[in-house]
């Protein structure tokens, strides 16, 4: 039988591991850590008594690999969100408040309208933006486009924050065109903002354990790789620490994080900036006419998610608040909050948790680092969403990354 080792019980290895098993693979899965899901991941927060994500990871209807995974593995915890692709702003040194209301459908008429589109724009400021669906290697969006004006304030700039996890105008043209092709390029029904609910585990890693679980294939947790040994143009050995694994035709994915990765093989090119991301939650259920996503201007806080039993922050490229103190960032996201949503109360217990290096910098020099997923070395192969994915480090891309590794080790071993 044809046999895989994944190292990491990430998406990205969890979404390789899926796809090896269904082609007739024997898989071993290796994690390092003592769960699944990598920076998608859900836990049980002491202090807020509440089970949440470490962030609010958001995904669009119109991601494929979202679907077929979830569809291969049985999840049936539904992603929850609304039944238009509406988007709610709200300025909180003005005061003034919008929603865009994108159509269903691709011809966006959209910006036709006056009650959906960005309040104060014109037509003629959404034209410029086809240069945004080009593709443009080496080119940041600023470069491509006038990053000023109501469209890019009130629309694109909080968007791209989000979708990037880099300040939009250094942002790569080229990722945020992928990204606009299959989304907004398509229409509001493929721009449906998507949640998990009522966790990431719930939607995406226990229905993928429990499916390898079953398959013969379970994860085996604080399992780290040391060191890998190449000979003669593949990998001979993985080094465990307390175990050195001869390998005879076995294939190995690693999908760990770039800066693992890149300790284990020097030679590889890997993205080596990265931003971070603050997520802050609070014990407390939203009012009742709050809306699942709010994004906020003139805010610290950037996106505002709404759950039954709490309220969470997001901040995106956030390495200007990443070192204060959690309390202090506790306190003025919630004076925030009490803003965006005209009550007051006093802050419910809370939890504030940073992600330091929570994704590459999706920079063009940064993307050019990234590294394909066939390696020099005959039986290795690279999956995360910081390998050439073609888009930013989504859920989707690290999924993909994923299906790329286990498409090449079906190709190979089908010679």
């Amino acid at each position: 039988m044809r046999k895989a080792i994944v190292v990491g019980a990430g998406l990205a290895g969890l979404s390789a591991a899926v796809r090896l098993i269904e082609a007739g693979f024997a898989v071993e899965i290796a994690e390092a850590a003592t769960q699944a899901g990598g920076r998608c991941r859900s836990y049980h927060d002491a202090q807020l008594g509440l089970t949440i994500d470490n962030g609010n990871h958001l995904v669009l209807e119109g991601n494929q690999a979202v679907a077929r995974f979830r569809r291969t593995v049985g999840a049936d915890t539904q992603l929850s969100g609304p039944d238009h692709a509406d988007f709610a702003f709200a300025d909180l040194a003005t005061g003034a408040r919008w929603t865009i209301r994108i159509n269903d459908g691709p011809l966006p008429w959209w910006v036709l309208s006056t009650t959906r589109r960005v309040p104060g724009s014109r037509l003629a400021d959404y034209l410029p933006l086809a240069r945004l669906l080009a593709m443009a290697p080496g080119q940041t969006v600023g470069q491509r486009i006038r990053a000023a004006g109501p469209v890019w304030d009130r629309l694109l700039e909080p968007v791209l924050l989000a979708v990037l996890n880099t300040p939009p105008a250094e942002g790569s043209a080229a990722l945020t065109a992928a990204v606009l092709r299959e989304t907004l390029l398509r229409g509001g029904k493929a721009t449906l903002p998507r949640i998990a609910e009522p966790t990431l585990s719930a939607a995406f890693i226990d229905p993928a354990l429990a499916w390898l679980a079953a398959r013969g294939a379970p994860v085996t947790f604080g399992k780290r790789l040391r060191a890998v040994e190449l000979e003669r143009g593949r990998v001979a050995a993985l080094d465990w620490g307390d175990e050195r694994q001869t390998l005879a035709d076995e294939t190995v994915v690693l999908a760990v994080p770039p800066w693992i990765a890149k300790g284990l093989l020097p030679e590889i090119t890997a993205p080596d900036a990265f931003n971070s991301i603050v997520n802050a939650h609070f014990a407390c259920a939203p009012p009742a006419d709050a809306p699942r996503m709010l994004a906020l201007l003139h805010a610290s806080a950037q996106w505002l998610f709404s759950f039954p039993d709490r309220i969470s922050v997001t901040v995106s490229a956030a390495d200007n608040i990443v070192g204060t103190d959690r309390e202090e960032l506790a306190r003025r996201f919630w004076d925030e909050i009490q803003r965006a949503y005209g009550f007051t109360a006093p802050m419910p217990a809370w939890q504030v948790v940073k992600e330091k290096r929570a994704t590459f910098a999706a920079t063009p020099a940064q993307d050019a680092l990234r590294p394909q997923a066939q390696t020099r070395w005959g039986n290795l192969l690279l999956a995360g969403d910081w390998v050439q994915t073609g888009l930013p480090a989504t859920i989707e891309g690290a999924l993909r990354s994923g299906e790329t590794a286990a498409g090449l080790a079906i190709a190979a071993q089908r010679g």
